[in-house]
């Protein structure tokens, strides 16, 4: 999720054929039939989405798919006597076909999908867990933005998000780390000393967990981290919510809304009877959630810090 140049901006299609270039290639789809099969791509996708139920419509193919009616009866004709599939009329609408994968379809795309699946792995096995994380995010954004939108040509409408929150794993702290200072350096113009912090938060936090007062969480949409907060022990009493970060692809699904309430329920449940967080006001967005959670303005100050000129604030409520 880098800087992206002044050409790649004003014209991001010789951009996006070079990936595809790229990418066809790396998952070898240009090599003839697919995965060695004596299936091509098309026709491996088309049993795929017959194996997702007992049986389907052919007009539902048609649309998921976007494939000629023309082509798409053919490829049924050959799967048919092949003795992949069978094909009968709508019991609820006789003017309807519905298709339906035959036991030998089934062990058909179980092999497809078991060469795919080794394909990647072979793919991932030299790509180490940091760089994996930034994989699935790239690949979460381009879902989102082409796959995700009502106003996608063929899209049927907006793809339904939802999210996982989960307790952090290996790895998942210097992600943190590294998804602070990349978005903060991109949409605020924050320094190296910004992650540098984020950096001594996180240790602080790893040296001297206390598990029954302090937790983190990383929120998940569709296997890609997409979010992180922190709730730590400022005193006895008081706990403080640590930094709350979406990604720019993952927000307007109360994503961080959701985030803050999981603080909440955990430091009630500690035993904490308020809380506080510091902010600066040019997060706009986070105030707006904090605001929302019941979360008062109890202080701001001008700083100079991060290279730039902010005004930092506190904000409190209680539990």
């Amino acid at each position: 999720m880098g800087e992206t140049d002044d050409t790649t901006r004003q014209d991001p299609v010789p951009a996006i054929r070079a990936f595809n270039r790229f990418y066809t290639n790396q998952v070898g789809l240009l090599r003839g039939k697919y995965l060695d099969t004596p299936y091509s791509l098309t026709e491996g996708r088309l049993l795929y989405e017959l194996a997702q139920d007992v049986t389907v419509p052919v007009i539902g193919l048609r649309r998921s798919l976007d494939i000629d009616a023309g082509y798409l009866s053919r490829v049924l004709r050959r799967f048919e006597s092949d003795g992949l599939v069978t094909r009968q009329r709508d019991e609820g609408d006789a003017r309807r076909q519905v298709v339906g994968l035959t036991e030998a379809g089934r062990r058909v795309i179980g092999t497809l999908d078991k060469r795919s699946a080794e394909q990647v792995r072979a793919m991932l096995a030299g790509v180490c867990g940091r760089d994996r994380g930034r994989l699935l995010d790239a690949m979460g954004v381009i879902t989102d933005v082409l796959g995700g939108r009502a106003d996608v040509p063929g899209g049927g409408g907006a793809r339904p998000r939802t999210f996982t929150l989960r307790p952090p794993r290996a790895g998942d702290m210097g992600w943190v780390v590294q998804q602070h200072g990349a978005l903060y350096a991109r949409e605020y113009g924050l320094d190296s000393s910004f992650e540098a912090l984020v950096a001594r938060i996180v240790a602080d936090y790893l040296d001297n967990l206390d598990s029954r007062r302090e937790a983190a969480w990383i929120a998940e949409v569709d296997g890609a981290s997409a979010g992180c907060v922190f709730c730590v022990k400022a005193s006895d009493t008081t706990a403080k919510l640590r930094l709350l970060l979406v990604q720019p692809w993952a927000r307007g699904m109360g994503l961080g809304a959701r985030l803050v309430d999981e603080v909440l329920d955990f430091a009630r449940q500690a035993g904490y009877s308020d809380i506080t967080l510091w902010t600066n006001d040019v997060l706009v967005s986070a105030r707006r959630i904090y605001e929302a959670a019941g979360f008062t303005l109890t202080d701001e100050h001008k700083h100079h810090s991060f290279g730039q000129d902010l005004v930092g604030q506190n904000w409190a409520r209680s539990l």
